[in-house]
C-alpha cells in the first residue's frame, strides 16, 4: 500500500490487492458512484494515469471551455479526469472527488445537516441527476448523487 501524488499534484493512495479486492458495491444507492479528478495539469494528469495504472481513456470533451477524460468510455466509464486549470482557486490543489449514490438527493442532504455535515453546494440538476456536495461532521468533502 502506498500513498502518493500524481503529475498534477493531487493525493493518491493504491494497494496491490490480495483479499480485499475493493468496493463490493458500486453504482447504487449507498455506495461509490463515481471518482472525479480536478487538475490544473490534465495532459500530465491523463498520461500518468494511463501509464502508471494502464486506464484505457477516451476524451468526452477537447474544447477551450471543458476538457474531461473518463477511464473507460460510455456507460463503462468508472472515474473522469476535469481539466480545472481556469476554477480551481489559486491555492487550491489539484484533487480527486467521490460521488456517493443516495436515491434522494434533497432528504441525504437534510441528513447530513441533522447529523452535523455541512452544505458546500446546494443541490442542483445536471445531465447525470441531482447531486450536491457537502462535508461529513468531521470535514471529509464528497458529492451526494441522484442513483
Amino acid at each position: 500500500m502506498t500513498i502518493l501524488c500524481d503529475a498534477g499534484g493531487a493525493a493518491i493512495g493504491a494497494w496491490q490487492a490480495a483479499a480485499h479486492q475493493g468496493f463490493g458495491l458500486v453504482g447504487e444507492a449507498g455506495a461509490p458512484v463515481w471518482h472525479e479528478l480536478s487538475t490544473r495539469d490534465y495532459e500530465k494528469s491523463v498520461k500518468f494515469y494511463e501509464t502508471v495504472f494502464g486506464w484505457n481513456t477516451d476524451v468526452m470533451s477537447d474544447s477551450d471551455e471543458f476538457r474531461y477524460t473518463t477511464l473507460g468510455s460510455g456507460d463503462d466509464a468508472k472515474a473522469g479526469i476535469f481539466d480545472a486549470g481556469s476554477v480551481l482557486p489559486k491555492g487550491v490543489p489539484a484533487s480527486w472527488q467521490l460521488y456517493l449514490g443516495v436515491d434522494d438527493v434533497d432528504a441525504a442532504v437534510e441528513k447530513v445537516q441533522k447529523l452535523g455535515g455541512t452544505i458546500q453546494r446546494p443541490a442542483w440538476d445536471s445531465d447525470y441527476g441531482r447531486m450536491a456536495q457537502v462535508t461529513d461532521s468531521t470535514g471529509a468533502v464528497f458529492v451526494l448523487s441522484s442513483v
